[in-house]
């Protein structure tokens, strides 16, 4: 366990004083990656950059990353794609009406994060056009 920090002494120098001893002790030698090039920024932070890197590496979908408010943005933008691989209507319906109810939760919940602008999605209009797909294919 980590000695606690004094008192009057700034968090920065006592961080700085525990990487200094973790470094002279060795416990930096021989880490995976040591001596390659760091990854090219993404123009995010730090701290983001990483997160996107292990959940991509882990082989996992960075939506689950977003606000519920761009998320559910994301899934009807996503619908089309969603919809084309469904065998029947009944399926198709079925999913429509399931993201129209996490839309409309969304809207009673008042979701923190960016402000939710999507609408739910028309059943028939959707249905309408995951038959025309199928017919085009």
């Amino acid at each position: 366990m980590t000695a606690r920090k004094p008192p009057k002494v700034s968090f920065r120098w006592w961080v700085d004083r525990q990487i200094e001893q973790a470094r002279a002790r060795g416990e930096f030698d021989d880490l995976p990656g040591t001596g390659q090039p760091l990854p090219k920024p993404t123009g995010n932070d730090a701290a983001t950059d990483w997160v996107l890197r292990e959940v991509r590496k882990g082989g996992h979908d960075t939506k689950a990353l977003l606000p519920p408010s761009l998320a559910l943005k994301r899934e009807v933008q996503d619908l089309p794609v969603t919809l084309a691989a469904e065998r029947t209507e009944r399926r198709v319906r079925e999913l429509v009406e399931e993201l129209n109810e996490r839309i409309r939760q969304a809207y009673l919940n008042h979701l923190a994060g960016p402000p939710l602008t999507v609408a739910p999605v028309d059943v028939e209009e959707a249905v309408e056009d995951w038959r025309r797909s199928r017919a085009a294919s």
